[in-house]
Formats: C-alpha cells, structure tokens, sequence
C-alpha cells in the first residue's frame, strides 16, 4: 500500500491505563477513500483506539500519523479529522440548527449557514431543524453527530457505533452519507458490533480482542482464510438435495431434519458452487442459500476464542 495515500498509519500502538493495557502493539493502515470498519467484544480497545485517532489521547509508545502527520501529543490530530466517540456531544437544549451553529462558531468555519442547511439535508434532519435536540431519538441523536461531523468537510472521518439506534431507513440513509465521503477520497474508521453493517460498507476490517489486533485486512482475505462455514439451504426436492450432498467431497450435512425442507450444510465455497451447479443440473430449484453466521461473525467468534484459550494457556503457564 501506498503510504503517501494513507489516511491513518499506526505502528505498534501501545495504551495503558494504570494497570490495564487497553492496546498492546497494535498496526493500523486506514487508506483514503476506504471505509475501515473496527470490530471486538466489550474492552477489546475499540474506543480507545478511536480516541487516539481523533486527537483525545496519546499513545504511551509506538507511531501514529494522521493524513501524513505525526501525532505527538494529545490535541494535536491535524485539521481535516472529524468524528466522535461514546455518542455525539450535543446540547439538549439548542435546536438542532443552534448545535451546528455553536460548533461552527466555535471552529471559525466560513459561510456556516449554508453548510449547517447542507449537512442536515445529508443526514434527513432538515425537517427537524429547528427542534430542540432533548426531545431527539437515539437514531436522530446520532444523526445530528454525523451532521456536526460533516460541517467540516473530514478528510478522515471516525465514529463510534454509527448505526446505534437508527431504523432501516435511517441506517441506509447514513450508508449512503458514508460511501459517498469514501468515493470522495475521505477515510473513514467506525466501529460496530452489527457485523452486516460492516460486511455492507467497509473495504477492510480490523479484529481487536484484548487491545490486540488478532487481523486486519481485506474482508476478502478474512473470508478466505475462515475454512467451511456453515449454510441454510432450501431446495423443492429436499431428499434428493440430501443425496446430492452426500456424493460431494467436501461438504456434509450439519443440521435440519429428514424430513424437513431445510438443509444446514457445512461448506468451503468451492463445494458449495459444486452443489449448486449439481442441484440445478438436476431440476433442483434452490429456494434459499444463506450463511448460518455471516462470515465476518465467524472469523470473529473463531478468531475470539483462540485468543481467549492463547490468553488462558498463557496465564496458566505463569502460575
């Protein structure tokens, strides 16, 4: 990868907090124009790791550039970085157009009224301009927090729980803000633990568990590198479907009942094309084919475990 072309290069980031090492020698590389989605259990770093990307903390060791800049110390992450954690910060009592309008005052942002009416529209708040943000759902909250976002124009972008709270159309409405930043050049970093949320928008992915980084890369790579899964399949001649299965390599029934219409496969993607092909070929109609887990659920919960067992055997050794 292009370093000159990198949004966020992290090298062995290191975070403590008294006794507790919240990351441990993590590596981050968030491209421009990509969307890079951060996912782990409870205390895994998550936010931590997004608080020294927008500036609110320093790592105790380890190299952090942002948009091609150093980050030495706290308060220091370069102009053009945007974001929030631990929920928007917003005044319940100011309207939402008054909470766009302090923040841009407080910014020194030129020609204020036009970007707080243009960022509004982008977020579907514009009808609700001039409410008071008390009275605001957890989706709309988060919503006028992206739009506080945008007022500068991020180069980089990073949230935490973007989609906490949202309804469907909200969260496509938030989809489609984010993808349009990424095919502008801008990077974005959220974090999430709805993992169809990050399958549906990041280009890569980042696993934390225990302030350590378990992988990070293509969702690609992750999918490949996960082994069988396991799939739903509906077909309208379940006992024949059953047969099929059985005389392919590499695939074997895991679930459903005889006599059922649905059949859980166990499958790498190969066989599973295999199947496919062999039910079609036989005037099988598949009615439904889906993973049991979606496959970035299952590297995690995978790529967790080993982790906690690694951790375990580790802490057993040291008694």
């Amino acid at each position: 990868m292009n370093t000159h072309r990198l949004a966020v290069r992290a090298r062995g980031i290191t975070k403590c907090f008294g006794e507790i090492v919240a990351l441990d020698g993590v590596d981050l590389d968030v491209a421009q124009g990509q969307i890079h989605g951060l996912v782990g259990p409870n205390g895994a770093g998550k936010t931590t790791l997004l608080g020294l990307l927008l500036g609110l903390a320093v790592a105790d060791t380890g190299r952090l550039e942002i948009l091609g800049t150093p980050v030495r110390r706290a308060l220091d992450a370069p102009e053009g970085v945007a974001g929030f954690v631990d929920g928007p910060g917003l005044y319940p009592w100011l309207t939402a157009r008054q909470n766009l309008a302090a923040l841009a005052s407080l910014r020194g942002l030129g020609g204020a009224a036009a970007r707080i009416d243009e960022a509004l529209d982008e977020v579907g708040l514009a009808d609700v301009a001039d409410d008071r943000a008390q009275g605001f759902s957890l989706g709309m909250r988060q919503r006028l927090g992206l739009a506080a976002a945008l007022l500068t124009r991020p180069r980089l972008l990073v949230l935490d729980e973007p989609s906490n709270g949202l309804d469907p159309v909200g969260k496509r409405l938030i989809h489609s803000v984010l993808s349009r930043l990424a095919n502008g050049g801008a990077g974005v970093v959220l974090s999430s633990h709805r993992m169809d949320d990050v399958e549906a928008l990041c280009h890569e992915v980042t696993i934390l568990v225990t302030g350590r980084a378990v992988f990070s890369g293509p969702l690609s790579k992750l999918v490949s590198e996960n082994g069988a899964l396991d799939y739903r399949v509906v077909a309208s001649d379940p006992p024949a479907a059953r047969r099929i299965v059985a005389d392919i390599t590499g695939i074997g029934v895991v679930g459903g009942h005889d006599d059922g219409e649905v059949i859980v496969v166990s499958a790498l993607v190969p066989a599973l094309d295999e199947l496919v092909v062999r039910l079609v070929h036989s005037g099988i109609a598949v009615r439904e084919l889906a993973p049991v887990m979606s496959p970035l659920e299952a590297a995690f919960v995978a790529l967790t475990a080993q982790q906690e067992l690694a951790l375990d055997r580790q802490t057993g050794a040291g008694r």
